[in-house]
C-alpha cells in the first residue's frame, strides 16, 4: 500500500557487485548482453529487462539492505507468493530467486508491455478496470494461504489514531477538527474489509503492464484475503492523482465497488486516507525520496472523497453516496514503507 507511480532510485545492472552479477548470469544460464532499466514503482533496487546471450529475456528485480532494510524481506515474500499464484492470475510468471542472506533476486518472464499512460487515458483505465473485476472473481476463493487483510494491515491501517494520541501542529483544519470522530470510524475498517477474496493490495498504474491483448498485475508481496471491493478502493486515490476520474465515479459504477456496503467502503476510505495524511507526515525512508510527496498528494485526494461521503451524516443521514447519478464516462476513460 505505496503511493503513486515514482517514488525509488533505480539501481542499474552495472551497479550490482560483481559477484552478484556472476551469480545471477549463473542463475540465467547465458550472459547479460543488455539490461535496460524499468521505470516506476518505489522499489530502490534493481528492476531491469535482461536480454540473455542465447536471446533470452528475463526481468529481474535485485535489492540488499544497504539500499532499503525493508526491501529484501518484501523480496522474499513475492517469491513465495508469486511461485503459488495459479496458472490463469494475469501476473508475470515466476521463473525462481537468488538470496545468499543478503542480497535478494528474484526472476520472472519479461513481459513485451508498458505502464498505463498518464494521465490515464480513459480506454486503457477501462481496460485495467475490467481486469481488476475479474482478477477478483479469478481470486475468490483464494487459491493459496495467506493472512487476512487485518492482519497483515494492523499497524499500518491506524494513521488516524495516531495522529489523535499526538495531533502534530500542521494538520488541515477540518481533520483537526474531526480527529476524534475519524479515528472511531478507522477503528471497525477489520471487519468492514473481511471477505474471501485474494487481494493484491498494491494496484496501481506502475504494477501494471499492459500489452495488446491483456494487462498484467505486477509485485505481489502484499498478499492478504478480505472483501473483494478492497483492491479498488486502495487503487482509486492514485487513479484520479494520474488525472483520472472521481474515485466515487468510479466506485458507484463498477461492479465490484457496488458490491460494497455503502458504510464498509466508507469505513474503508477512512482507513486509508488516515494511513496517506499520517505517512506523509513522516520523513523518507531509506531509498525512497519522492515517497512522501506522493503521499501527499494521494491524501488530497483520499481526504476529499472521505469528506463527500461523509457529508450526509452531518445532516442526519446514513454516510455514504447516493449510487444512483454514479455512472463512469463512456469508453474512448496497505502494502508501504
Amino acid at each position: 500500500m505505496t503511493a503513486s507511480s515514482s517514488g525509488g532510485t533505480r539501481l542499474l545492472w552495472p551497479e550490482l557487485p560483481p559477484e552478484i552479477r556472476r551469480a545471477l548470469a549463473a542463475r540465467l544460464g547465458a550472459a547479460v548482453v543488455e539490461a535496460v532499466s524499468r521505470p516506476g514503482g518505489f522499489s530502490p533496487g534493481l528492476a531491469s529487462s535482461l536480454r540473455l546471450a542465447d536471446g533470452r529475456r528475463v526481468f529481474v528485480k535485485a535489492v540488499s539492505p544497504e539500499r532499503n532494510p525493508d526491501t529484501p524481506d518484501l523480496h522474499r515474500a513475492e517469491a513465495r507468493n508469486a511461485a503459488a499464484l495459479p496458472a490463469g492470475v494475469p501476473a508475470p510468471r515466476f521463473l525462481w530467486a537468488y538470496d545468499d542472506g543478503y542480497w535478494v533476486a528474484l526472476a520472472f518472464e519479461d513481459v513485451d508491455g508498458r505502464m498505463p499512460a498518464e494521465p490515464w487515458r480513459r480506454y486503457e483505465l477501462d481496460r485495467v478496470l475490467r481486469a481488476l473485476g475479474q482478477l477478483a472473481q479469478r481470486l475468490t476463493p483464494p487459491p493459496l494461504e495467506a493472512p487476512s487483510v487485518a492482519d497483515r494491515y494492523a499497524e499500518v491501517l491506524n494513521g488516524w489514531r495516531l495522529l489523535a494520541a499526538s495531533p502534530p501542529a500542521r494538520l488541515d483544519p477540518w481533520v483537526a477538527h474531526n480527529l476524534e470522530r475519524l479515528a472511531d470510524l478507522e477503528a471497525g475498517w477489520p471487519q468492514a474489509a473481511a471477505g474471501n477474496t485474494l487481494l493484491h493490495t498494491d494496484i496501481r498504474a506502475d504494477n501494471i503492464l499492459l500489452t495488446p491483448t491483456r494487462v498484467y498485475f505486477v509485485d505481489w508481496p502484499y498478499v492478504c484475503v478480505g472483501a473483494a471491493w478492497i483492491d479498488l478502493v486502495l487503487m482509486l486515490p492514485s487513479i484520479a492523482m494520474q488525472g483520472g476520474p472521481d474515485p466515487e465515479e468510479i466506485l458507484g459504477s463498477h461492479r465490484l465497488g457496488r458490491r460494497a456496503d455503502t458504510m464498509a467502503a466508507t469505513t474503508m476510505v477512512a482507513a486509508l486516507t488516515g494511513y496517506l495524511v499520517e505517512r506523509s507526515l513522516r520523513p523518507p525512508p531509506p531509498g525512497l525520496p519522492r515517497i512522501r510527496a506522493s503521499q501527499r498528494a494521494q491524501a488530497a485526494v483520499s481526504l476529499r472523497w472521505l469528506q463527500a461521503r461523509l457529508r450526509p451524516a452531518s445532516r442526519g443521514r446514513r454516510p455514504g453516496p447516493t449510487r444512483s447519478d454514479h455512472r463512469a464516462r463512456p469508453s474512448g476513460g496497505p502494502a508501504g514503507d
